[in-house]
């Protein structure tokens, strides 16, 4: 992979990783589209980046990873069932990585989604935290994420909304969540291919995620008040043109899985 094209992943990861457009989907039909070929160094480098984006949120968010240890042990209970799953299913998950066939249905069907409940949620304020039992929920429409092209971000959201959460209080206890989520993601990763990096592959990762820290930080503070202000039904609409362009080009023969 050179470093054109790393960068430009990077850059894809950090505008997406937060947004409900699903960044991993966006990674996989730009690799497929310029011919970045699916060697582990890869699959590496597209989970690594997503640290520099952990970090954006914790530099954001600063005050709030300051806060009781409730803070935490909830975000650990919401993070659970994606570690328990994760684990279990990892080589699955990983076969699925290389198909954009996938990712154009899911692209497509959270279109959908996104557009209904856009249309059809009413938000109601509310003054009180996200509680144990709501948080476990909310990790479970996580799981639903592990399909490459749902986004970890929308699934989040919707079962955040799902359970009488605003759009912004949803949105950011998404963030907050993404940070153990990909913390292990990472970590996992790492541990399995590290024996595989050589030095010139270092300061590619290192680059990858400064870039996905930087993009990170302008993407959250963009989307919490574009989301607050116009809701999902944009964000539906682009989903869907994307996914339905996608299975035109499948349809018509063009080769597009990362091979």
């Amino acid at each position: 992979m050179s470093f054109l094209h790393a960068i430009i992943l990077a850059i894809i990861e950090g505008l997406t990783e937060f947004l409900p457009v699903s960044s991993t989907g966006h990674m996989i039909i730009y690799s497929s589209l310029v011919g970045i070929s699916k060697s582990e160094f890869t699959k590496l480098y597209t989970v690594n980046i997503q640290f520099g984006c952990i970090i954006s949120v914790l530099v954001l968010y600063r005050r709030r990873f300051l806060q009781t240890t409730d803070f935490y042990f909830k975000l650990f209970v919401a993070f659970l069932p994606a570690a328990v799953i994760g684990f279990l299913l990892n080589d699955f998950i990983d076969s699925l990585l290389e198909n954009v066939t996938v990712v154009a249905v899911t692209l497509l069907l959270g279109g959908i989604l996104l557009i209904y409940i856009d249309r059809t949620f009413k938000e109601i304020p509310r003054d009180y935290d996200v509680t144990f039992p709501e948080a476990l929920k909310i990790g479970f429409f996580q799981c639903i994420a592990m399909i490459p092209g749902v986004s970890r971000s929308a699934a989040t959201i919707i079962g955040g909304m799902t359970q009488g959460l605003t759009r912004k209080q949803a949105a950011e206890f998404s963030f907050f969540l993404a940070v153990p989520t990909m913390a292990a993601a990472t970590g996992y990763k790492l541990l399995k291919t590290y024996k595989t990096i050589q030095s010139d592959d270092i300061q590619i990762l290192l680059l990858g995620n400064l870039i996905a820290f930087i993009v990170g930080l302008l993407a959250i503070r963009s989307f919490v008040g574009f989301l607050t202000k116009y809701g999902f039904k944009l964000f539906g609409y682009y989903r869907i043109a994307l996914g339905l362009l996608l299975l035109g080009l499948i349809a018509a023969g063009v080769k597009l899985d990362i091979v």
